[in-house]
């Protein structure tokens, strides 16, 4: 399969590894190039907040599949959408790749439903790199989508932390909390070139849970 890499930055050169890896043949369509998705079956975005959005435009109005996990430029989220439908493509949007914290989500949600009933405050904290852009990270924000409370998001910048993530109920007699912690990125990258495997000859919009079949 030929993929366009938008973004070579780490995580981009971490896809472009396994992807070769895997097989197929990728090409590198960094912010400053031209973006040209001829001969390209899937593209994969991991470039910035504002740059995303653009990159998204160009591949669903060139008919080709887009996953894209670059956050903070949700804003035009319902657009790109609609985009994909007018022009009758594919495009996969996730705010964590990770199979790990797709798993992760799914237990968060099911607290959160035990916890419906009971006397117990929510909080996250999310601790990433120095470099991360969008702060709290959009990880963070889809944890809290799936809360029935209001929760607090504490954001740490610190090292080369790929990504923790850690999820705290607290009572007045007890405090349980659920983690999910990445060692690296290769978890957010095999999850980007299997969510592009997947959505190969699909229509639609999709998210993780559709390729993970939760």
């Amino acid at each position: 399969m030929n993929i366009a890499i938008i973004g070579h930055g780490k995580m981009g050169k971490a896809i472009e590894k396994l992807a070769k890896e895997r097989g197929h043949v990728t090409r590198i369509l960094s912010r400053n190039s031209e973006l040209s998705f001829l001969d390209v079956d899937v593209a994969i975005d991991f470039s910035t907040p504002d740059s995303a959005f653009k990159n998204i435009q160009s591949a669903l109005k060139s008919k080709t599949p887009i996953v894209s996990g670059t956050t903070g430029w949700l804003d035009k989220f319902e657009e790109a959408k609609s985009l994909c439908q007018k022009h009758q493509t594919a495009f996969l949007y996730a705010s964590n790749f990770s199979i790990g914290m797709n798993l992760f989500f799914e237990l968060n949600k099911k607290l959160d439903q035990l916890m419906v009933n009971q006397k117990y405050q929510a909080s996250l904290l999310e601790i990433h790199h120095t470099q991360k852009v969008d702060i709290p990270s959009g990880t963070a924000i889809t944890l809290t989508e799936d809360l029935h409370q209001d929760i607090e998001i504490k954001s740490q910048r610190t090292g080369e932390v790929p990504g923790t993530h850690i999820i705290s109920y607290k009572s007045d007699i007890d405090s349980i909390q659920i983690k999910h912690e990445a060692h690296n990125r290769l978890g957010f990258a095999m999850g980007a070139i299997i969510a592009a495997e997947w959505i190969f000859g699909k229509k639609g919009f999709f998210e993780m849970k559709d390729v993970l079949k939760f």
